[in-house]
């Protein structure tokens, strides 16, 4: 460790993004967590998801990858995509899965502008960097509807997601294979909306990823 970061973790002493204990060395997961932590065996989420060939999400949405997440979200842990960048690195390189083009699920802009960042691309573009593939803005969202954690069940969560987003850039979308990027994943509705305007804009193939998701 440089003296300069020595100095740094004396003064500002680093903590785990998941059960936020003080770590050694400047680890941001402590080695209790990578024990506990609810990870999947196969990240996999088995839920079939219109459009989506195959979802990518190394844990599941419960304990510290819970409470990780909603630090993350809405307590400007911003810090933490890079941590979820790697995660989710490693899942895709042990799934074998390519592409050409990494995107994202976009925050409407008065969400954006109200939490100051866009969450999904954070991952997104800290993922990119270690695949070493282009990130792209190639969704927008239109309308600034109610938030799908409290829409209910799958059907209301399908129409809540319903036109709110159009395709930008389908010039560099057509033919492409596309990764797109969430948080966490509950019934696929906002994933299946964003990836059929992208295979309307002749893209090849729609994967996706998320941190966290459900049980399936």
């Amino acid at each position: 460790m440089k003296i300069q970061d020595y100095i740094l973790e004396l003064l500002y002493p680093t903590r785990c993004a998941f059960c936020r204990r003080f770590t050694e060395n400047g680890e941001k997961v402590c080695g209790k967590c990578m024990d506990v932590l609810p990870m999947r065996r196969e990240p996999v989420l088995n839920i079939k998801i219109p459009y989506v060939k195959k979802v990518v999400c190394p844990f599941y949405y419960e304990n510290y990858v819970r409470d990780s997440l909603l630090r993350y979200k809405f307590k400007g842990f911003r810090a933490y995509a890079q941590i979820y960048g790697e995660f989710l690195a490693k899942a895709i390189d042990e799934m074998e899965i390519s592409c050409d083009i990494i995107t994202w699920v976009p925050l409407s802009k008065k969400r954006c502008r109200k939490r100051g960042y866009d969450q999904a691309r954070l991952i997104a573009e800290n993922l990119a960097i270690r695949m070493g593939v282009k990130c792209e803005k190639l969704i927008e969202k239109t309308v600034n509807n109610p938030a799908q954690s409290g829409t209910g069940n799958a059907e209301n969560r399908k129409a809540n997601v319903k036109g709110v987003y159009r395709a930008l850039k389908p010039e560099i979308t057509e033919g492409k294979r596309i990764l797109i990027i969430d948080d966490i994943i509950t019934t696929g509705a906002t994933l299946s909306e964003c990836a059929g305007i992208l295979r309307k804009c002749g893209a090849a193939e729609i994967m996706a990823g998320a941190v966290a998701g459900g049980k399936n």
